[in-house]
């Protein structure tokens, strides 16, 4: 029996029942022109986060706040969110949606600036989660440093990892499509981690760190 993947990828786009402190999350990513997770990726952000048990964790890219929210509600009471984007305006943003949804202010930590100076600065195996979604060109360091920051167990994610849906077109060849790729087949073939790419939202590149 065929099956419309399209429509299946709707109804789980649809399904999560967003509250109104997401909602103002994402107008404020559309007037900043942010493009913010997609409900289904943050409805799974929050289990992911939930079954991880993590106390710490790391987000590369603020966007406005959506996915910080969608973690925070799934980390515990105690867990702590560092949350890293250059640009202030951003923060700003994840900020007011941090208070809005009633997270203590203890319980995150924002960092202005890039990525790829702030990461190599945070401790080995110190996390046990680190949300990517970022820009792609840095994609290649941020996982190298995602694995380093992992403590074993530790899980990392990756957004957008289908790029659009162009990974799977083979014609496709682009900058982006082509890192996402290597980056897919890198990961799957690093004998230090179990994985999974699910095609919730636009691809979530799911990585576990072995226990050694």
């Amino acid at each position: 029996m065929a099956t419309d993947k399209h429509s299946s990828w709707s109804y789980t786009e649809g399904l999560p029942d967003e509250d109104d402190v997401l909602l103002r999350a994402r107008d404020r990513s559309r007037e900043l022109g942010v493009t913010a997770v997609t409900p289904a990726v943050g409805a799974a952000l929050t289990v992911l986060a939930a079954a991880s048990k993590a106390s710490t964790a790391v987000e590369v890219g603020a966007g406005a706040g959506v996915s910080g929210v969608c973690l925070l509600r799934g980390l515990g009471h105690q867990a702590v969110l560092t949350t890293i984007d250059a640009d202030v305006d951003h923060l700003r943003a994840a900020r007011e949606a941090y208070a809005e949804a009633g997270i203590p202010s203890n319980r995150t930590r924002t960092i202005s600036g890039r990525a790829s100076d702030v990461l190599p600065r945070l401790t080995d195996r110190a996390y046990d989660l680190v949300f990517i979604d970022g820009d792609t060109a840095g994609l290649p360091l941020y996982v190298e440093q995602a694995v380093r920051l992992l403590k074993d167990g530790g899980m990392v994610i990756i957004n957008d990892a289908l790029d659009q849906d162009r990974v799977p077109e083979p014609a496709v060849r682009e900058s982006s499509t082509t890192t996402l790729r290597q980056i897919g087949r890198l990961i799957r073939d690093d004998e230090t981690l179990v994985s999974a790419l699910l095609p919730t939202g636009t691809g979530l590149l799911l990585a576990v760190k072995q226990r050694s």
